[in-house]
C-alpha cells in the first residue's frame, strides 16, 4: 500500500502528459519600471522594457509587472520618462500590479507604516490603468514576506482585501537576481564571453527550477498545478526573455494571465505556518501540511561562482 501511495503522483503526472492536459503558467515581472543597477541612460532603460515587452508579445504571454513607484521619481520629482516605460508596458497589452512604493521589509517596520507604503505605491499605476479602462487588482509582497506571525499576516491580508487587492503568489521562486547582478558586471566591463556564459547557465538553471517545482506540485497535489513564475525587470531577463519563454513552452506549458492561473484550486490551500522567510507558495503549503526533510531535497541551486560573485 505504501508503494502504491508513493507511485500515485508519478502515475497521475504521466496521465496528464498522455491525455494532453494543459499546463498553465503566468509570467510575473517584479521591480518595474526597470532594474538598472544605477545606469541612468534612458536608451539603456528603454531597451530593457522594449526587449521584455517584445519577447512577451511574441510568445503571447499575458504577463503582469509589479511596480515600485519610488523608482518613478528622480531628483526633480516624478519622471515623465520613467512613467513612459510603464505606459509602454501597458500599451503592449500587459498588466501592472502594486509592489509597494519603496519595497519595505514588513518584518522591520510597523503594519501602519507598511500599509502607508502600499497606498503610496498605487497612485501612478492606478491612474495609468484607469485611463485605459482597467483596474489595479494585484499586489506582490516585497521579498515574498507575508509577515512573521499569523497576526501580522492576517492584518495585512485584511488591509489588502479592504483595498480590493488580490495577492500575487509565486510558485516558481528563484535567484535570478544573483545571475542578473553578475550579468550586469560582465555587461559593464564589456565581457561578452562571460555574459554569454552567465545567460546560458541562467536559462538552464531556471529550467531546472521549473521542473523541480512541477515535481513538487505533483508530490503535494497529485498533479501539475498552474504555476506563477517570478523574474525581475533586469537586463539579463530582457536579453534572454525569448529563450526563457521558449524553454517554458518546451516543457509543455501555455501562458495565461494571473487571474486565470489563480482559479486553480491549489491556491485555496491554507497557509498555517508563519516565519520570517520569502519562499515559494509550494514550499509554504508543504510546510503547512507538515512536510519536512526529504520532501524538499534536490532543489536546484545557483552555481557556486555566481553565488560567490554576488556576495
Amino acid at each position: 500500500m505504501n508503494k502504491i501511495a508513493q507511485l500515485l503522483p508519478v502515475v497521475m503526472f504521466s496521465l496528464s502528459v498522455v491525455t494532453g492536459q494543459t499546463k498553465q503558467l503566468c509570467v510575473t515581472v517584479d521591480d518595474l519600471p526597470v532594474v538598472a543597477y544605477g545606469i541612468p541612460d534612458t536608451s539603456y532603460q528603454r531597451e530593457i522594457i522594449t526587449n521584455l515587452t517584445r519577447g512577451l508579445a511574441a510568445a503571447h504571454a499575458p504577463a503582469i509587472g509589479f511596480v515600485n513607484e519610488q523608482k518613478l521619481h528622480d531628483s526633480s520629482g516624478l519622471s515623465p520618462f520613467r512613467v513612459s516605460l510603464l505606459e509602454q508596458w501597458l500599451d503592449t497589452g500587459l498588466d501592472l500590479g502594486n509592489h509597494t512604493y519603496s519595497h519595505p521589509d514588513i518584518n522591520k517596520i510597523t503594519c501602519v507604516e507598511y500599509f502607508a507604503d502600499v497606498i503610496r505605491g498605487e497612485a501612478v499605476t492606478k491612474d495609468l490603468l484607469q485611463r485605459r479602462g482597467r483596474t489595479l487588482r494585484h499586489f506582490r509582497h516585497p521579498f515574498l514576506y507575508l509577515g512573521s506571525t499569523k497576526e501580522v499576516a492576517d492584518s495585512l491580508s485584511t488591509f489588502l482585501a479592504g483595498r480590493n487587492y488580490v495577492t500575487a503568489p509565486v510558485t516558481i521562486d528563484n535567484d535570478d537576481y544573483m545571475f542578473a547582478a553578475m550579468y550586469h558586471r560582465a555587461y559593464a566591463r564589456r565581457d561578452t564571453a562571460d555574459a554569454k556564459k552567465i545567460g546560458r547557465e541562467y536559462v538552464e538553471y531556471l529550467e531546472k527550477k521549473l521542473q523541480y517545482y512541477e515535481r513538487q506540485s505533483v508530490n503535494l497535489f497529485g498533479r501539475p498545478i498552474a504555476q506563477v513564475l517570478l523574474i525581475h525587470a533586469s537586463r539579463l531577463n530582457a536579453d534572454h526573455i525569448g529563450q526563457l519563454l521558449s524553454m517554458i513552452m518546451k516543457n509543455g506549458y501555455t501562458f495565461a494571465d494571473l487571474a486565470t492561473v489563480l482559479k486553480d484550486e491549489a491556491y485555496r490551500t491554507p497557509i498555517t505556518v508563519y516565519k520570517k522567510y520569502g519562499i515559494s507558495w509550494l514550499d509554504r503549503w508543504a510546510i503547512s501540511a507538515g512536510k519536512t526533510g526529504d520532501f524538499f531535497k534536490d532543489e536546484p541551486d545557483v552555481p557556486s561562482y555566481i553565488r560567490a560573485g554576488w556576495r
